[in-house]
């Protein structure tokens, strides 16, 4: 029997275009189904200052297809340099949504990010000031710290310190994996919010070690346990306004991911909706899934829902392209391991 759920078109407050060659490419596989999206700042070099995210954003409007409707919601990366008025003026501009923060060697591109955080006390202090998030990568990168704790330790030793240190600080802990995470942010009503990744709702650390390494399920943060897995699952379908979609699609080519030191990163963005409506039926909470995609994300950041929608129908088993193709080689689409009845129309 045909099923079909309107939604308002969803966002996605976690993204990863790249640039050149690959933002052609990736893009289009995003503004097909989303209206907006935060887009991640970690290219090489990284986006610093308002004048580098606004070269970026023009450049990601010049490669979206015409007839394709899609705003970027552009973002600065926070380095140990970054100048608070630069910060203020393009966040009063309209040209930037939030501010990213990478520990130093945390994931792809982070070798700019944070090693002394008293460095960037005034930075945040004028986010605080005035009402601009902080996107947090929320992983320590200490190497005597197991890399299944680092979201843990991180919020205990880097996270909690600063939101106590600076009030009124608006927090977003982007992809967490752990039930600590969760804990954490249903502990605190005010200023703080989490994105929730479609491959961490899907798969645990198994799925990327048992029966041979499987690079593409291989991302950073690191998949934990099936409790926590387990724990996302509830969180996203919850109807908690604090948790929303943050896909943190990261489009690598295969060479780079199937390699003796491959990059980290699950390439989502093509199917995450189908992904998603297949979660949250299995979790009986189909009428959360416009919670979680579509209204509380714009809820956190302050932005109005996106008035049109769009249609999941269920039917016969909808299949994705198992690759996309760019000038720089092929990006494997991330495979859920089971069968897709959900498609967008």
């Amino acid at each position: 029997m045909t099923q079909s759920l309107v939604i308002r078109r969803p966002d996605d407050w976690h993204l990863h275009l790249r640039d050149g060659a690959m933002l052609d490419a990736v893009l289009p596989e995003t503004a097909r189904h989303f209206g907006r999206a935060i887009i991640m700042p970690n290219l090489v070099p990284p986006v610093v200052t308002g004048d580098q995210a606004a070269a970026y954003r023009d450049r990601i409007l010049a490669a979206l297809p015409e007839g394709m409707a899609f705003e970027p919601l552009m973002t600065l990366y926070l380095t140990e340099s970054t100048d608070p008025a630069d910060v203020a003026a393009a966040h009063a501009s309209g040209l930037i949504k939030a501010v990213k923060l990478y520990p130093a060697g945390a994931t792809t591109n982070s070798s700019s990010g944070v090693s002394h955080f008293d460095k960037v006390r005034p930075v945040l202090e004028k986010m605080a000031e005035i009402g601009l998030p902080l996107c947090v990568h929320g992983e320590v990168t200490d190497a005597d710290i197991d890399i299944f704790d680092r979201e843990a330790v991180f919020i205990d030793r880097v996270l909690d310190p600063i939101r106590k240190s600076t009030p009124g600080l608006r927090v977003v802990m982007e992809h967490i994996t752990t039930a600590n995470g969760v804990d954490y942010v249903k502990s605190n009503e005010t200023d703080l919010g989490a994105t929730i990744t479609t491959h961490h709702l899907i798969i645990n650390r198994n799925h990327i070690l048992v029966g041979g390494i499987k690079p593409h399920y291989y991302c950073l943060p690191v998949a934990k346990r099936e409790e926590h897995r387990l724990a996302l699952v509830t969180a996203a379908t919850s109807g908690d306004a604090r948790f929303f979609l943050g896909t943190d699609s990261a489009p690598h080519t295969d060479a780079n991911k199937e390699m003796a030191c491959g990059c980290a990163g699950c390439f989502t963005a093509t199917n995450t909706m189908s992904l998603l409506a297949e979660v949250f039926e299995r979790a009986d909470a189909l009428d959360n899934l416009e919670g979680f995609a579509s209204r509380n994300g714009p809820g956190f950041y302050r932005l109005p829902v996106n008035e049109d929608t769009i249609t999941l129908t269920k039917g016969d088993a909808v299949t994705y392209p198992s690759k996309i193709d760019t000038d720089d080689g092929p990006v494997t689409v991330f495979d859920a391991g089971f069968p897709l009845h959900w498609r967008v129309d």
